[in-house]
C-alpha cells in the first residue's frame, strides 16, 4: 500500500533545480534594477530641466542655489523674488522627489557646466564613482 506525497529524493530534486535558477537569474535581476534607478534619475533631471526652463521663461531667471529646486514647487521668499511665478508651481506633482537611491538632488546656479548643474552622486551617495556609483549630471546625460 503505497501513501501519497512527494519522496526526500524527489523534494531535494526540486529544491537544487529551483536554487540553481535562483542561482541565474537573480544576478541579472538585480543588476536590473540598478539600471532601471539610474535611467529614473535621468528622467528626473530631464523633468527638472524642464520645470527651470518654464520657471526661467515666466521670470527672466533661474532660481539660485540658496533657492534650490524647491523654487520650482514653492515661490522663493529669499534671493530675487519671482514676478510671474505660476500659481501652482513647476511641477506637477508638487514636490521635489529625491534621487532613486533615496539622496537629494544637488542643484548649483549659476552652474559650472551652464546657467545650472543638477547632480545625483548615485547608489554610493558620494561625488564620484564608476558604474552604478557614478555620479548622474544634467550636462553629460546621454
Amino acid at each position: 500500500m503505497r501513501k501519497n506525497g512527494f519522496t526526500f529524493l524527489e523534494i531535494m530534486v526540486v529544491v537544487f533545480i529551483l536554487s540553481m535558477l535562483v542561482a541565474v537569474i537573480a544576478p541579472r535581476i538585480i543588476g536590473r534594477t540598478d539600471d532601471a534607478r539610474i535611467v529614473k534619475a535621468k528622467i528626473q533631471i530631464r523633468n527638472f530641466e524642464t520645470a527651470l526652463k518654464l520657471f526661467k521663461l515666466d521670470n527672466g531667471l533661474y532660481p539660485d542655489t540658496e533657492q534650490g529646486l524647491m523654487a520650482l514647487v514653492e515661490k522663493p521668499a529669499i534671493g530675487r523674488i519671482p514676478q510671474n511665478y505660476r500659481d501652482r508651481g513647476y511641477l506637477e506633482e508638487r514636490f521635489i522627489p529625491n534621487d532613486p537611491w533615496g539622496n537629494f538632488y544637488i542643484y548649483i546656479s549659476p552652474g559650472i557646466h551652464g546657467d545650472y548643474d543638477i547632480i545625483s552622486y548615485g547608489a554610493d551617495g558620494e561625488e564620484g564613482g564608476e558604474g552604478k556609483e557614478a555620479d548622474i549630471k544634467s550636462w553629460d546625460i546621454r
